[in-house]
């Protein structure tokens, strides 16, 4: 019997890396919803392929007729109701939280790319997980890969986990140099092909203080277990280190259908090869993360140890500034500037998801406030 997938943000990144699975592995996957934003020629060009796939467009209030869930509540409706046995989960931001939601409350395993899930609602999901005896498969490639590793080799003697980080386009510049880029500089990632925000969040490190907040979050891990590693050739994915002293590492070339065929596949492993790895003239290197220049890093380990609202502000700000900056109303540098504002705020709230809602409304106004300051 082949597994039901539904793909949420099927015309971006993670969709295409997902569609391209689907394809090798048509004998054994079937998609049964496929979801964009508001790309309605993507995704009526997607049915015509995938003709027993419903749609949703979470980001128009109508359509054509053959396209029958619209809107943020359209989704959830269409992923309730379509029968998935699996969701891969490519939304980017703060709108992919409660799609995670419905997809488990569906009685749906979650192939995780929408780290702001974690950041978020990590408890909350966890536990809803639990209840529903539902798994959570991570997919950013580095949490892929700590999961992979953790499943070969147990986490009784784990000590930590080493993320690797490419360090973005603009790893070696100073801070002078950093005041003049501009939007187009940040979009053009050195390793990855990668949306407009999960770009620019890979250029501040934000992305890489989200994924520090995810993984302390998916793998049960205080913040000081957690350590940033820049290995600007996206080789080494991220690595374990146990407590007597030894390191593993997943290695594999920058290919987000790998992590993504391992989390539609498991427990299983997809027979489908994606460009494997060769050691002829290949050179890694690995630096600390500059962690001065680059304060989107600490900063998210400081809403990581302050609790769970400050990752909700952290990651509420990061969005309304990042859109603040493409659309070149703020210059690069301040990006943490907003965000370190917002941050200094006190932040409380029960970790139910009405309240995680009223805090990510409420960072964002002060965000767009402190925007409107500068």
């Amino acid at each position: 019997m082949k597994k039901r997938v539904a793909l949420f943000g099927a015309t971006g990144s993670i969709g295409k890396s997902t569609l391209d699975v689907i394809r090798q592995g048509k004998d054994v996957f079937e998609l049964v919803l496929l979801s964009s934003h508001t790309n309605t020629e993507g995704l009526l060009t997607l049915a015509a392929e995938f003709p027993t796939a419903i749609l949703a467009l979470s980001g128009r209030t109508q359509g054509p007729e053959a396209i029958p869930y619209f809107g943020s509540q359209g989704l959830l409706t269409a992923i309730a109701a379509c029968g998935g046995d699996i969701a891969v989960n490519g939304i980017a931001g703060a709108a992919g939280l409660q799609p995670s939601i419905a997809a488990l409350n569906a009685g749906m395993d979650l192939a995780l790319a929408n780290k702001e899930t974690m950041v978020m609602a990590g408890p909350l999901v966890l536990a809803l997980a639990q209840e529903k005896k539902r798994r959570i498969l991570p997919v950013d490639s580095e949490h892929a890969a700590i999961f992979n590793l953790l499943e070969a080799h147990g986490r009784d003697q784990l000590d930590a986990i080493l993320l690797t980080a490419s360090g973005g386009p603009f790893r070696n510049y100073s801070p002078e140099q950093l005041s003049a880029v501009s939007p187009q500089d940040a979009l053009a990632h050195p390793t990855w092909s990668m949306g407009p925000k999960i770009s620019i969040d890979s250029s501040t490190l934000a992305n890489k203080g989200l994924e520090v907040i995810e993984a302390a979050r998916l793998f049960a891990l205080p913040p000081e277990n957690i350590t940033v590693v820049v290995h600007p050739q996206s080789i080494v994915h991220s690595m374990i280190r146990f407590t007597d002293g030894t390191i593993y590492a997943q290695l594999s070339y920058p290919d987000m259908r790998l992590p993504i065929q391992e989390a539609l596949s498991y427990p299983a492993r997809g027979s489908w090869s994606w460009n494997a790895l060769h050691f002829d003239d290949l050179n890694l290197e690995f630096k600390k993360p500059d962690t001065a220049t680059f304060p989107m890093l600490p900063l998210a380990y400081e809403a990581l140890r302050s609790g769970p609202p400050y990752t909700v502000a952290y990651n509420a700000a990061n969005e309304i500034a990042v859109t603040a900056f493409l659309e070149q109303r703020i210059p690069f540098l301040a990006i943490p500037r907003v965000v370190a504002h917002v941050l200094d705020r006190p932040w409380t709230g029960a970790l139910q998801l009405e309240s995680i809602l009223a805090l990510d409304s409420e960072a964002r106004s002060a965000a767009a406030a402190c925007i409107k300051a500068i």
